[in-house]
């Protein structure tokens, strides 16, 4: 299917009935529909694990009308059946994170003072297989807007999300504190790579993305120690994934993809911004809170920014981080020092590098004109299940015809290498 085909069937999974079921979560029992329309608002090539759109409702409530926003993920209807598993257990783990994880977080939080966590509330989901849906409050109606993910976060803008990072990462603790099976969840406990069990299958697609970054660092010269030690984690990529799961002290719950186009910010009247949202779950699971922290500062900051006020940003998360807790009630030993970060975030460096890397390949890129050139050059393709590896081949091809063109690609790929060659993470 095209893309205007899949977003047509996407659409025919919003049914009437999970929009009144949402309503009357949202306004209460006595709120009764009186129409409904979707609106789309994200791009082509936006959306590619799930279609994310809108519905726009007019409702009744107690004599006096009302209008209301929802956003809604729903099953991308691809037709690649290989992934139909991992599509469906992405919907249960983000379902499961703002049906069952959320409230119970906010309540801990709630007890503390110290308000909820930074994320939209959940109106409905469902997990169908093929029919997978989840409505969620529409966070625009309250002023919040999407940073361009092709720039580099500021200082101001990437502090917001590291508080927002550590208040998620705390409420897991104190969570896991009151109830200890709260977070032994199977899909939380899985490494990245394989969200099904038995299965890596979407680890070739991060291979695919380190091959690209080798061809680069070849183009551009002087960074053979960076090649050799780029093929040397593709080799292994696997076994860090496994051995990232098995838990240590400073295992919290993570967000897990965390970089700046699943977060939204709110602004002050000089434009500012003064308010940060955490988007898009389903990648959540139990790591060290320094994953988090490399793949937002890897990401979605530039090296100019990171390098010189790393230890500021550092400061930053632990600072709120040790407060929820405090708040929370927790001792001492559930507090963080400032060797404790920055130790435990250099031990997590290769996260940051991987993850890094995978941002240059698609971060960087103006995503309907990267999928523009996937669908036509790969109009060829045989009729029946859509090759998604096929799909990233034509990516790769596109990508390396913009590396002298993108501004953005050569600059944050050196700056990452050369940090890490400066910290010892890439041998020199």
């Amino acid at each position: 299917m095209n893309y205007c085909e899949r977003t047509r069937v996407c659409h025919s999974l919003i049914t009437e009935e999970a929009v009144k079921e949402a309503l009357r979560a949202d306004k209460g029992s006595g709120a009764q529909l009186v129409s409904w329309k979707i609106k789309d608002f994200t791009r082509k090539g936006d959306n590619y694990v799930a279609l994310v759109t809108s519905v726009e409702a007019e409702y009744t409530l107690g004599g006096a009308g009302g209008q209301v926003s929802y956003v809604i993920k729903a099953n991308p209807c691809h037709d690649a059946k290989s992934y139909e598993n991992v599509t469906h257990a992405i919907f249960l783990k983000e379902a499961d994170f703002y049906t069952n994880l959320l409230p119970h977080m906010n309540s801990v939080l709630q007890a503390a003072n110290v308000g909820v966590l930074d994320m939209p509330l959940c109106y409905y989901s469902r997990m169908e297989r093929k029919k997978e849906l989840i409505i969620l409050e529409d966070l625009r109606t309250r002023g919040f807007k999407m940073f361009d993910r092709r720039k580099g976060l500021d200082i101001a803008h990437a502090k917001l999300a590291l508080k927002g990072l550590a208040k998620l990462h705390a409420a897991s603790l104190l969570l896991q504190e009151r109830k200890p099976e709260s977070l032994k969840a199977k899909l939380l406990n899985r490494p990245w790579g394989n969200l099904v069990e038995g299965s890596t299958n979407v680890l070739p697609i991060l291979e695919r993305t380190l091959d690209t970054s080798i061809i680069i660092l070849s183009k551009i010269g002087g960074y053979e120690s960076s090649i050799v030690w780029v093929k040397n984690v593709k080799a292994k990529l696997q076994e860090i994934f496994e051995n990232d799961v098995k838990s240590t002290k400073y295992h919290v719950l993570c967000h897990g993809d965390a970089w700046n186009n699943n977060m939204l910010f709110r602004y002050s009247d000089d434009a500012s911004p003064a308010e940060v949202m955490l988007l898009d779950l389903q990648a959540c699971r139990r790591v060290s809170f320094a994953n988090d922290l490399n793949f937002l500062l890897y990401t979605s900051l530039t090296g100019d920014v990171r390098k010189p006020n790393l230890d500021a940003l550092l400061e930053t998360y632990r600072g709120r981080f040790n407060a929820v807790m405090e708040a929370g009630g927790a001792g001492g030993e559930g507090r963080l020092s400032e060797a404790e970060v920055l130790q435990e975030f250099r031990s997590k460096n290769i996260i940051g590098a991987i993850f890094g890397m995978m941002a240059v390949n698609f971060v960087l890129m103006d995503p309907q004109s990267l999928m523009n050139y996937a669908e036509r050059d790969g109009a060829e393709q045989d009729k029946g299940e859509k090759d998604l590896n096929k799909d990233l081949e034509n990516l790769k091809k596109y990508f390396m015809s913009m590396i002298d063109t993108n501004p953005y690609i050569r600059p944050r790929l050196l700056a990452m290498f050369d940090e890490f060659k400066e910290c010892g993470l890439i041998p020199t």
